[in-house]
Formats: structure tokens, sequence, C-alpha cells
């Protein structure tokens, strides 16, 4: 039964994710919305992107990730930051307060469901995501790869903000185009303190998507002395949506049979 259910919203996400990617009239109203304290080259690199102005134009984001048996919807308000993952073995939601998992087994490990259920997005909606409120900027040392040096911009976050705070990246964009090109960034959810141990991901090509440059591909690298050397791994996404319509809360909420996970 709950693998059934899954696939029914598998399908209904589908569908709600292909709608218009235009606003309905009542949602064409621009709001005002804060416009944070930005470094100048941030501010180029969003631009490069689409600008601040049209990602906070947009309320809801939906993509797919992988194919087959492995592929992911995912749907976020970006307001509320409230999530849906469903796949054909389990669908991982957040309310906005809880993280809840719907499977027929333990195909999914819940004690991975918390750090997981944003985790994509997070990657997938870079770099405007780095506007966030609570974040700290600093200046770093740039990264030198096949004779291209990529100019860097460091963040941290606040003490008491997201469940990672810790947490820190490093968005390398392009010196041209001001495109975002590399991604650095620590893990350390379930961990206290810092950590000097750096991913890297590079972002390898974008699709343009209602006036936004969202990525397309993302190509995880090994790294050797602190810098990435080899690709190792592929990630592609397809099926992008990004528009102003608001999506219902009840999409975010947990259905009968899932279980709240911590």
């Amino acid at each position: 039964m709950k693998h059934f259910f899954a696939c029914i919203l598998c399908a209904v996400l589908l569908i709600s994710c292909k709608q218009n990617t235009t606003a309905p009239a009542e949602n064409q109203k621009e709001e005002s919305k804060r416009q944070p304290d930005l470094p100048p080259n941030l501010v180029e690199v969003l631009e490069a992107h689409g600008g601040l102005d049209q990602w906070q134009r947009m309320n809801n984001l939906c993509f797919t990730m992988g194919e087959g048996d492995g592929k992911e919807v995912h749907t976020v308000d970006l307001n509320s930051r409230k999530t849906l993952i469903t796949t054909s073995n389990y669908s991982l939601g957040f309310n906005g307060d809880k993280v809840w998992l719907l499977q027929d087994s333990t195909y999914f490990n819940p004690e991975r469901a918390r750090f997981y259920h944003n985790l994509m997005f997070y990657f997938y909606a870079m770099p405007f995501v780095l506007a966030d409120d609570g974040i700290v900027y600093s200046e770093t040392d740039s990264l030198t790869m096949e004779g291209m040096k990529y100019p860097g911009i460091k963040i941290g976050y606040k003490s008491d903000v997201g469940d990672s705070p810790d947490d820190e990246y490093v968005l390398y964009y392009h010196p041209k185009t001001k495109q975002m090109q590399w991604l650095g960034y620590t893990v350390t959810y379930g961990k206290e303190g810092k950590s000097d141990d750096f991913h890297y991901i590079k972002y390898d090509t974008w699709k343009d998507v209602n006036g936004l440059k969202l990525p397309e591909t993302m190509n995880w690298y090994t790294v050797k002395d602190g810098v990435p050397v080899e690709q190792r791994s592929e990630r592609k996404f397809s099926q992008p949506s990004v528009t102003a319509t608001r999506l219902s809360e009840k999409l975010f909420e947990k259905p009968e049979e899932a279980e709240f996970v911590e």
C-alpha cells in the first residue's frame, strides 16, 4: 500500500512540476522582499544566473534527478522551504517543522532523512541559496584548474542557522562570465565544530528556466591535497520548473501511513 501511494504521489508531482512557467494572475503582483547586503562579486554571480530579483519572484521549484528506479522528483516551497521528494521506493517530506518518511521497507535509512531532505535542493538552487539570511561572507583564495583561476567567495553561517551551522561553502566563479563553476563544501551534520575537509562539485552545464540559470549536470570530484583532481561521479537533472505559483501546503503534510523521523 505504501509503495502504491508513493507511485501515485510521484505521478501527481510530475504533473504539477510541468505546470505553466508563468504565475496565475493573482500571483503576478510582485511582492517586496528584503534585499540582503551582499558582496559585490556575489551580486555579479547572481546577475549572471538571472538575478536575485527574479529568484525572489518565484514561489516553487521542481526538478528531477536521475532516471529509472533511481529517479527522484523534488518539489520545494521557496518561501517556507517545505520539501517533498518522491521516488518509486519511498517518499520523504518536510512540513516546515518535522521530516517524515513513507516507504515499504528500509530502502531509505531513516537516520539519513533529516540530513537528506534538503541536501540536493541546496546544491541545485546554487548560487541563489547563498543569499539566504544568516550567512557570513569572507574572502578566500582562488581555485586554479587547468590553467584557469577561479575567484572564490567563502560562506559561513551564524550559530543559530539551520541544522548544520558549522558547514562552510566556497563558491568559485568564472572570471569573465561570472557564472558559478565550482563549489567547495564541508559536511558537519551530526558532528561538533567546523571541518577543513572540503568536497568539490563542478557545475558543468546550466539550463535557462523562466529567466534563471539552473544546473543541468553536476560532477563530484576526488580531492588530493585539498584540491579537486579527478571526476568520480556525475548527476543529471531534468524537468526543471521554477514559477511564482503557490503550491498547496497540503502537498507537504505527512500522509497517514508515513512516520516522523528525527
